[in-house]
C-alpha cells in the first residue's frame, strides 16, 4: 500500500514539474514578444495586408500629453504632429478620431494600439483598449449609440450604416466601425464593416505564420507596414508605373543581379524615427542574393517614384540573417519614407 501511494505521488509531482514546465514555456513565449507579435496573434489568419500603429508609444515618442480627457482640438493638434513625422499614415482610425473621442471613449488619444487587417475576406481593426477603460461600460455606451447588444460577451454588437451615421451627426467617420466585438479577457476590441467577418476574426484568433519573420525583424515600431508576399509582389510592383518607368526598371534589375520573390514584406517606423524594411524568403541561400541585388537597387534610381532613393533616405548596410533580409532606411530630412514607399510601385521590394 505504502509503495502504491509513493507511486501515486511520484506521478503527481512528475506531471506537476512537467505542467510548470509547459507553462513556463508559454509565458517566456508570451513575454518575449514584441508589441506587434503579440497584436498579431490576435487577429486573423489570411491577411494580405496588415496596418500598425502603436498608438501609446506615438504619443510618447512626439512628447504628445493627450489622453481620453483631452479636448478634440488636443486630440486633432496630435494627429497634426503625428502626420508631420509619417506615423499616422498606416492608421484606419484618424478620420474618426473625433467620433471616437467624443462618442466611443476612446480613440488615438488613449488605445495603447492599433491593428488594421485586410483579406480576400473583409477587413477589421483590432484595437488595444486603454486599461482605464472597462469594456462593460463600452458596451453601455455602444448601446447609448444604438448598437444591438448580442447574446454572448464575445458577440458582435450589430450597428450598422445608420447607427454610425447617426454617432458621426455629420462628422469624418470609417465604415469600419459600424459592428463591433469586445474581448474583456485580452482587453482589445475588434470592428469591421461586416459584422459577419468580425465575428470570424473573433473566432480565427491565432495570426498567420507568414508574418511571423518580419515582424519579429522589425521590433518594436512606432507604425509599420505588413504585406503577405504574393500581394506585396502585386501591390508593390513595377507593373503599377508607366512604360517608361516599367522600361528603366527592368534595365536596373538586370543590372543589379538576381531579385527573387518574398514570402512576407514589412517596412515599420523605428522608435528613432528610422526605418526598417525586412523581407523573409523560402531558403537562406535565396535571402543572401537578394540582399546583394536589393542593396543595389535601393541604393539608385526610384523609377515610378520619382528622383531616386537617395532623395529620400540613406541606406544603412544591408543584411541577410538566415532567411530575413534586413534594410536599414535613414530618412533624410522632410522626407515621408514609410507613407511613400509603403505602396506602390518601389522598385527595391519588386518580385
Amino acid at each position: 500500500m505504502r509503495r502504491r501511494l509513493r507511486i501515486v505521488l511520484a506521478v503527481a509531482v512528475a506531471l506537476l514539474v512537467v505542467t510548470g514546465a509547459v507553462v513556463a514555456v508559454l509565458w517566456w513565449r508570451a513575454a518575449d514578444r514584441t508589441d506587434l507579435e503579440r497584436a498579431l496573434a490576435l487577429g486573423p489568419a489570411g491577411a494580405e495586408r496588415v496596418s500598425w500603429t502603436a498608438w501609446a508609444d506615438v504619443r510618447r515618442e512626439l512628447g504628445a500629453d493627450v489622453d481620453d480627457g483631452s479636448s478634440t482640438e488636443e486630440l486633432e493638434t496630435f494627429l497634426g504632429e503625428g502626420y508631420d513625422a509619417d506615423l499616422t499614415s498606416t492608421s484606419a482610425l484618424v478620420e474618426s478620431a473625433a467620433v471616437l473621442h467624443e462618442e466611443f471613449g476612446w480613440s488615438p488619444a488613449s488605445v495603447a494600439w492599433e491593428l488594421f487587417v485586410q483579406s480576400g475576406d473583409g477587413a477589421a481593426v483590432v484595437v488595444g483598449l486603454p486599461e482605464s477603460l472597462d469594456t462593460d461600460e463600452l458596451g453601455d455606451r455602444l448601446a447609448d449609440l444604438g448598437y444591438t447588444r448580442p447574446e454572448s460577451e464575445t458577440g458582435v454588437w450589430v450597428g450598422g450604416g445608420e447607427v454610425l451615421a447617426t454617432a458621426a451627426a455629420g462628422r469624418p467617420v470609417s465604415p469600419v466601425l459600424q459592428h463591433v466585438a469586445l474581448d474583456a479577457e485580452e482587453h482589445v476590441l475588434t470592428a469591421g464593416d461586416d459584422a459577419a467577418y468580425v465575428e470570424s476574426v473573433v473566432a480565427d484568433r491565432g495570426g498567420d505564420e507568414d508574418f511571423e519573420e518580419v515582424a519579429d525583424a522589425v521590433g518594436e515600431p512606432l507604425t509599420a507596414a505588413l504585406y503577405r508576399g504574393s500581394h506585396a509582389c502585386a501591390e508593390l510592383a513595377m507593373s503599377q508605373s508607366d512604360t517608361d518607368a516599367q522600361a528603366e526598371a527592368e534595365q536596373l534589375v538586370t543590372a543589379a543581379g538576381e531579385v527573387g520573390p518574398y514570402t512576407a514584406f514589412a517596412m515599420g517606423v523605428q522608435p528613432d524615427l528610422d526605418v526598417l524594411v525586412a523581407l523573409s524568403f523560402e531558403t537562406e541561400d535565396q535571402a543572401e542574393v537578394n540582399a546583394d541585388s536589393r542593396a543595389v537597387l535601393a541604393s539608385g534610381a526610384a523609377p515610378g517614384q520619382g528622383g531616386t532613393f537617395p532623395d529620400r533616405f540613406e541606406l544603412g548596410e544591408v543584411t541577410a540573417d538566415g532567411t530575413v533580409v534586413r534594410m536599414p532606411l535613414a530618412p533624410v530630412e522632410g522626407a515621408s519614407v514609410l507613407s511613400d514607399l509603403s505602396t506602390g510601385p518601389v522598385l527595391f521590394a519588386t518580385c
